[in-house]
């Protein structure tokens, strides 16, 4: 499956940030929105089903699963028009790892299923704790 980085919404807002960041920023506000449970994914391909992208929707992550289901039509709706064959899912997201949560891989298969998952990166940062002293006379 091609990683196609981070969400569609979080390229925009804010390139390093979680899931629950991306839903503050839309829900405007830390505690505007409790939790995710669902985020929806929508799909635009050539009738060929050959070349796929993302395609932004107004709103893409829900508290319940329900509500991403009912929203993905008119999402859907929505994005008419921008992509011959058009394909949305609600991805299932663990509220308890929604903070961790940083990219959705996905792939379009030739009959038109679309797999996707929400998931973490396995990036892991290190440092050796080793800082050398600056040497303030040669630089300035």
């Amino acid at each position: 499956m091609p990683d196609v980085g981070l969400f569609s919404m979080v390229a925009r807002a804010c390139i390093a940030g979680t899931l629950a960041d991306v839903a503050r920023s839309i829900a405007g506000g830390p505690s505007a929105m409790e939790h995710i449970a669902a985020v929806l994914l929508v799909i635009g391909c050539s009738n060929t089903m050959t070349e796929c992208r993302e395609l932004p929707v107004s709103v893409s992550v829900f508290e319940t699963a329900q509500e991403c289901t009912a929203a993905r039509p008119f999402a859907m709706g929505d994005v008419q028009g921008q992509a011959p064959r058009i394909i949305a899912k609600c991805l299932s997201v663990d509220p308890a790892l929604e903070d961790d949560y940083d990219r959705i891989v996905w792939n379009v298969r030739p009959d038109g299923t679309l797999d996707a998952s929400v998931e973490i990166s396995d990036l892991e940062l290190a440092s050796s704790g080793a800082r050398p002293e600056k040497d303030s006379l040669s630089q300035q």
